[in-house]
């Protein structure tokens, strides 16, 4: 039988929950290369970190979905770290850009093995919506890292960008090497510099604001200009 890991009840620790998380993420980084991401791994992670099947459906009630999650977001605070030692103000826009995302590359191509299996996973239909969100969210932190302070329909757009490249980005990083994936994400950036071009100085906001004074016109009973 495998042994418990050893994990202190000392709050100035860290949550219980959080840490056990970690710890049986970490067991499926071991197993998921010969078990895929799936349930069957989920289940041997908790039994090598002494977990009941109860104490499973606590701490993971949506079992290898909730590792996925927890995958991502190690990633993203991995490539994070990374990036904390480069100053982005003294790089242009399309050079932190770049940065961001090889950074994210990097950041899953340390779990190499385990992360191919876990892109499997969300690529199939049923967690397309979860892998749609990391992708999100990891595109909200590197666009934050970068320094964008967008917070109207831009602070959108840019992330669902963003997550237009990372996830192909990030499949061929796992499957086909980081050649490949920097020369398309080269290739990306290029596009994404064209539309920030292309928006410059454009009032995307002057429809919504139309819409507000109709709205407004109608709720105080002034006369709608035909």
């Amino acid at each position: 039988m495998t042994d418990t890991p050893h994990l202190s009840n000392d709050p100035s620790q860290g949550d219980w929950g959080d840490r056990m998380e970690q710890t049986v993420l970490d067991a499926a980084l071991g197993l998921a290369p010969r078990l895929g991401w799936n349930s069957r791994m989920v289940r041997a992670a908790c039994e090598a970190c002494g977990l009941s099947l109860g104490d499973e459906e606590l701490l993971l009630p949506n079992g290898a979905r909730d590792l996925a999650t927890l995958l991502s977001r190690r990633h993203d605070n991995r490539a994070l770290a990374e990036l904390g030692g480069i100053d982005a103000k003294s790089l242009k826009m399309r050079e932190r850009i770049a940065k961001a995302v090889s950074a994210r590359m990097e950041a899953g191509a340390a779990d190499l093995e385990a992360t191919r299996r876990c892109a499997a996973f969300l690529a199939l239909p049923p967690n397309a919506d979860l892998g749609l969100k990391l992708a999100w969210e990891s595109a909200d932190q590197l666009w934050t890292w970068a320094g964008d302070t967008a917070t109207d329909w831009n602070h959108y757009s840019k992330r669902a960008i963003l997550s237009g490249i990372l996830i192909p980005a990030l499949t061929l990083r796992w499957f086909d090497g980081r050649e490949a994936a920097e020369a398309f994400v080269a290739a990306r950036i290029e596009n994404v510099m064209a539309f920030e071009k292309w928006k410059a100085g454009k009032d995307f906001d002057a429809p919504l604001k139309k819409v507000a004074d109709v709205l407004s016109r109608i709720r105080y009973g002034a006369k709608i200009p035909q």
